[in-house]
């Protein structure tokens, strides 16, 4: 039985609600927006700061990133981006100490990479799938639902890169990746939980 359980996800997959499912079906406790409070917490950003800056990137490639970041530097010479980056770390490792614990998202798959008790999942779905959840849960905008999307993934592609070094969504870097879109919220976490108990 696996105590700890990282959800990594595409935008609109449902990854939040399927997260939310597990923790329910094993008793576990659940941190996704959870995470960003105490996270606000303990380093005085705003949780909207947290929410936007803690798991996508200011800009839509590394580079520009990258340049984005230089010059946000406090008295101990590190960029925000970087501190944030850094409690978060503390925080889910704090969290993973305690154990059965579910936790969505802030590259929690690579920040608990050497911990034997994880079971790390990527959820993925198709782009109909994932602009329709969009616009139920969030409604519409002046922007494509699929518009949204593209750029919520690549921002998303290149914090995670800048910070782990690996490509996200990448299936060697999970135990388990699933399609939200062909087996349904419901599936998916029961199929999560039973991997779970191997």
């Amino acid at each position: 039985m696996k105590s700890i359980i990282t959800i990594s996800r595409e935008f609109g997959s449902g990854g939040h609600s399927i997260g939310m499912l597990v923790a329910e079906k094993l008793g576990y406790h659940f941190y996704g927006r959870e995470l960003v409070e105490k996270v606000a917490q303990i380093s005085g950003f705003s949780t909207e700061f947290i929410k936007e800056s803690g798991e996508y990137a200011s800009a839509k490639s590394g580079i520009l990133f990258s340049l984005a970041t230089v010059g946000q530097y406090e008295t101990s010479g590190m960029s925000m981006h970087d501190r944030l980056y850094l409690i978060q770390s503390k925080v889910i490792e704090d969290i993973a100490a305690e154990g059965n614990c579910v936790i969505v998202g802030r590259c929690a798959d690579y920040i608990l990479r050497d911990y034997k008790d994880c079971l790390h999942v990527f959820i993925y779905a198709d782009m109909e799938s994932r602009a329709r959840r969009i616009v139920e849960r969030y409604g519409e905008q002046d922007r494509p639902p699929k518009k949204r999307l593209e750029d919520k993934d690549q921002k998303r592609r290149v914090y995670y890169k800048n910070y782990t070094g690996r490509n996200w969504g990448e299936t060697h870097n999970y135990d388990l990746c699933l399609d939200s879109s062909k087996l349904g919220i419901e599936a998916c976490a029961n199929l999560i939980v039973t991997a779970c108990r191997e």
